[in-house]
């Protein structure tokens, strides 16, 4: 029996095109070839040719590669060109839009006569009367080339617009979608969304097809606008068509959603379009680092990273400064230093926005070591410096309490030409020398801002107040508040409790005064209050109502301040009882979350957010709670600890080194654990018998 040879030959044949709005796709019919080396010949199976539905990639062609005229499609099907693969690119993406073929009128020798009729009625005056003139000027006869020629090569878009318009009212040959895309582009750089959407509606009135590059004009103009809502609604539209988007659209769009908060169908649209073929670009993994940054979610950030490895995408410096950005939004110091080494690991040399990321991580986090590091790494390789750099590290020193390198930083920006100290340059300094009570050096920085011009802002006055305050120069301290008001400075809510706070630690009664004048002028109700709980005549009901209105005109961020500074006021008078009732209003109003905490083997006390007053109430409280939970015969976990965290900054007040005093005072058996620093233990043997012995006195 001869052997027989059989194979499939894919056959491709043009549709015509019979009305010019429609593109043109090339469909795909298969044969079967049989050879027989036998004289005889069998009949082939009759099989029916199979249908094939366009692939994506022929969908997403760009209409405007396919409206050639008639000869030039045919000179492209018997001509295919010859393409080189380079083996070592990634393959590209199905999604990937081919690029427009040059258009036969490029080659034109009236290509630079028309251009240079285009740039004159760029020139003319925008208005129309002024336009229409010109045009009468024009060089050749507006064919569909030569129009499409001049319509790219318009800059302004109000030109664009209005000789779009004119092609429109001259009806000298059909309007195709080309023509539509290229006014739409240039309206989205004038950010004309109304425009757009005006002649969106006109196609869809004229039956004249969107293609993929007229949605993703609209929605990213949309999206520039910050119209989120309607670059939605026409993303769902183009859904709804059948068109799949392009990379720009799928990155513009997620990017929308992220906007609206709507988390959840960024991270649907996103699987949604790797499944379809999408390879997202770096783009793409940005807005998902930002958005799972924004929200503080490690686990996300975490995702983005083993998304890109497992795609082989690398990162780029825009996406590894937004991965920065993120994880100092979700706390993490750790893996910000890791994704520092990889940047540099990866050849990519950080920018300036790279490192004030990582400047203002590792002061936040107090990261002494590792922030003295860079800051060395900097100079020996001369990485680039700007104004937001220099003074996000001098923030970051001032965090962190290291002077020596402040002071070099800020002279460094005296000598520079670009970067002159500002309001912000000059406040670090006074929070650095204020941190660490040289009230010289901080007196001296307040001086020199006057003499060079620069405007003192209430963060510097706050600054300063709180490093008099401590000094006792109360004299000062009102000069100081005076000359600020008078330049204009407007007391915060900070201002407001770093006075309070002042009072606390006055010792005399004219001092006293003197603060409470300066806060009058700041807050009067605020100096009201403090009266309040001074009187001799004293109704914890109306302290509760007025502490409540106190509170609620209070910004959020300060609002536990006010409370431990007014418990501190109270136990510098002696009035012990009011301090208990104050903690009791700050718990009552959601002041002191997690203060208190159960397990089955543990109670806690967590102090790491008080004053050492309110630290010392609170812990005084707690001991009564535990008194009468003896009393009751209740049943107690096998260890007690008490957090007051270890203050990082060099200058921290040693909210630990107060609270083991008050301890010792007391002869409570707590004693500092071994395993973790700030925290003071006891165990239910040792806490119980004290316990009894004072309620026995």
């Amino acid at each position: 029996m001869a052997a027989s040879l059989s194979t499939g030959l894919d056959v491709h044949f043009a549709i015509p095109q019979s009305d010019t709005k429609r593109p043109i796709f090339f469909t795909r019919r298969k044969f079967t070839i049989y050879c027989n080396s036998s004289k005889s010949s069998s009949k082939p199976p009759q099989n029916p040719p199979v249908k094939r539905t366009p692939s994506l990639s022929e969908q997403l062609q760009p209409l405007s590669t396919t409206t050639l005229p008639k000869k030039d499609q045919a000179g492209l099907l018997s001509k295919p060109k010859s393409t080189w693969v380079n083996p070592t690119k990634p393959k590209r993406s199905v999604l990937s839009l081919q690029r427009q073929t040059r258009s036969p009128y490029a080659y034109n020798p009236k290509v630079r006569e028309l251009k240079l009729f285009a740039n004159k009625l760029s020139d003319c005056d925008n208005s129309e009367e002024a336009f229409l003139s010109v045009l009468e000027e024009i060089p050749l006869e507006p064919t569909r080339e030569n129009a499409l020629l001049i319509l790219n090569s318009l800059k302004p878009w109000q030109k664009t617009h209005l000789f779009f318009n004119w092609i429109k009212t001259k009806n000298l040959f059909p309007m195709e979608t080309i023509f539509y895309n290229v006014t739409m582009k240039s309206l989205r750089f004038g950010r004309q969304f109304e425009l757009i959407e005006e002649l969106a509606n006109e196609m869809v009135s004229n039956e004249i097809p969107l293609d993929n590059i007229t949605y993703s004009t609209i929605i990213t103009c949309a999206k520039r606008c910050n119209l989120f809502d309607k670059a939605v609604e026409w993303f769902e539209r183009m859904y709804k068509t059948g068109l799949m988007p392009d990379e720009v659209t799928y990155s513009a769009v997620l990017d929308v959603y992220a906007k609206l908060g709507k988390a959840e169908e960024v991270v649907s649209l996103y699987e949604r379009g790797v499944a379809s073929g999408w390879k997202p670009d770096p783009i793409a993994f940005s807005v998902l680092a930002k958005m799972y940054g924004e929200a503080g979610d490690y686990d996300g950030i975490r995702y983005v990273l083993q998304e890109m490895k497992s795609l082989g995408v690398r990162p780029n410096l825009v996406v590894y400064n937004t991965l920065l950005e993120a994880m100092g939004k979700a706390g993490k110091p750790g893996l910000a230093r890791s994704l520092f080494q990889e940047l540099l690991e990866s050849g990519l040399t950080p920018n300036e926005k790279t490192l004030t990321s990582l400047a203002k991580i590792y002061g936040k986090a107090r990261w002494a070591k590792d922030a003295l590091e860079l800051w060395e790494e900097m100079k020996s390789k001369n990485w680039p410096m700007d104004f937001i750099l220099y003074n996000t590290l001098l923030t970051m020193c001032a965090d962190i309490g290291l002077v020596e390198e402040a002071e070099q930083l800020f002279m460094d920006m005296k000598k520079s030409q670009h970067c002159r100290p500002d309001s912000w340059s000059y406040t670090a300094m006074l929070k650095i020398y204020g941190s660490g009570g040289n009230v010289g050096k901080a007196m001296e920085f307040f001086e020199e801002m006057s003499e060079v011009g620069v405007e003192l802002n209430v963060m510097g006055t706050t600054c300063l107040i709180q490093c008099l305050g401590k000094a006792g120069r109360i004299d000062e301290l009102v000069k100081v508040f005076s000359v600020s008001v008078e330049h204009g400075i407007k007391p915060d809510d900070r201002l407001c409790g770093c006075l309070l706070s002042v009072v606390s630690r006055c010792e005399s009664r004219a001092d006293v005064d003197k603060v409470l004048a300066c806060l009058h002028r700041a807050n009067p109700r605020l100096v009201g209050f403090v009266k309040l709980i001074e009187e001799e005549v004293y109704c914890l009901d109306t302290v509760k109502e007025e502490f409540k209105g106190i509170i609620s005109d209070t910004k959020d961020d300060a609002r536990r301040p006010f409370c431990n500074c007014l418990i501190d006021i109270c136990l510098s008078k002696n009035l012990n009882e009011r301090a208990h009732d104050l903690l009791y209003l700050g718990t009552l109003y959601g002041l002191y979350p997690g203060l208190y905490n159960k397990t089955a083997d543990e109670w806690s006390l967590d102090v790491r957010s008080l004053s050492v007053g309110a630290a010392q109430t609170a812990l005084e409280e707690w001991m009564g709670t535990l008194a009468k939970t003896i009393k009751h015969e209740e049943a107690l976990p096998l260890l007690f600890s008490a957090q007051t965290g270890t203050g990082t900054h060099k200058f921290s007040q040693g909210l630990s080194n107060s609270f083991a005093s008050h301890l010792k005072k007391l002869a409570a058996p707590f004693r500092q654990s071994e395993e973790k620093a700030g925290c003071f233990v006891a165990k239910r043997e040792d806490l119980v018998p004290w316990l009894q012995s004072r309620l026995q006195t």
